[in-house]
């Protein structure tokens, strides 16, 4: 073992410790190839050899996913690599208070976003699917809701499918734009619980309609997420955006790769986030293939695809 390199036991509790370790032993490896040092579980903690500024690093990363553990809260690999970012640049990543705890960037760039969030009033989330655009939008929407800082949590995006003229549907509004908006109720459910969600939707807290349902409105004392938002014409998004009223904030949403429009050109992600970034109180977030946090494979898929498209092999 070189100079320095020494070993330090660090006690936690037994799922703690399984956590650290992973399945298959996976976190450890994560946490070793990153700080290039020896993580082994003998039992009744974790032991970290190598030199003292590594295992400085690991330590800390450790400490953060036992931190998890004891808030309830499941460990991943993406929160693995969360903790080793944070580590090595010694900050922490903002998180949401929700049922479940807490929602935490698990990205530098989701990071970036929370923070936008926080401090804009009109955010725009552009990039991949799988980089938690809509997810952390309606977890910050929740987040005021539940707090008293907005009235109404306002869902909406485009029905492009039905092209928008959805009255050949069957049942009320609600059952005709449900179809589009799955997606949106999975992560309000997850974040609220779904009796809680079923009983602000009842009560007209939570609202959602397509972007057609939007124009002559004014949206007050609302959080207003446009999700989807590559899909909205140029027309629309201007109407959209022109909707805020007193004491309300807007996350716009989308992948500008992926327009279903039949006139791409015609989209108003782009063309919106080209005007207004820069302008007081607006913020632009981009996520890249990095802050994919699904499957590792979704960034892969993602970057073989962009390769193609930019007409170049993968």
């Amino acid at each position: 073992m070189r100079r320095g390199a020494i070993s330090e036991f660090l006690p936690l509790p037994d799922e703690a410790v399984r956590a650290v370790a992973g399945p298959g032993g996976r976190h450890a490896a994560l946490i070793e190839d990153a700080f290039h040092v020896l993580v082994e579980t003998p039992g009744g903690g974790v032991s970290v050899g190598g030199e003292s500024k590594a295992r400085r690093g690991a330590r800390q990363a450790i400490e953060t996913l036992a931190g998890r553990v004891r808030s309830r809260l499941e460990v991943t690999p993406a929160d693995v690599r969360v903790a080793i970012d944070q580590a090595r640049s010694g900050s922490a990543a903002p998180g949401l208070a929700v049922r479940r705890g807490q929602v935490a960037a698990k990205t530098a760039g989701q990071a970036l976003y929370l923070e936008a969030l926080a401090k804009n009033d009109l955010v725009f989330g552009v990039g991949p699917a799988g980089t938690g655009k809509t997810f952390l939008a309606v977890a910050h929407g929740a987040s005021l809701l539940r707090s008293g800082e907005v009235e109404r949590l306002v869902v909406t995006r485009p029905a492009v499918e039905a092209g928008e003229r959805l009255g050949f549907l069957p049942g009320d509004l609600g059952e005709k734009v449900d179809p589009y908006m799955a997606p949106v109720w999975e992560a309000m459910s997850d974040i609220l619980g779904a009796e809680a969600w079923r009983r602000r939707r009842d009560r007209g807290e939570i609202e959602v309609a397509p972007i057609a349902f939007m124009r002559g409105r004014t949206l007050s004392h609302a959080f207003v997420i446009v999700d989807e938002a590559q899909n909205a014409s140029r027309l629309q998004m201007k109407m959209v955006l022109t909707r805020l009223g007193e004491g309300s904030r807007m996350a716009v949403t989308g992948d500008p790769s992926q327009v279903d429009l039949v006139n791409a050109a015609d989209s108003g992600l782009a063309h919106a986030v080209s005007i207004l970034e820069g302008v007081e109180g607006v913020a632009v977030t981009r996520f890249s293939t990095s802050d994919v946090v699904r499957h590792p494979l979704v960034g892969r898929i993602v970057e073989a695809y962009d390769a193609d498209a930019a007409g170049r092999r993968p």
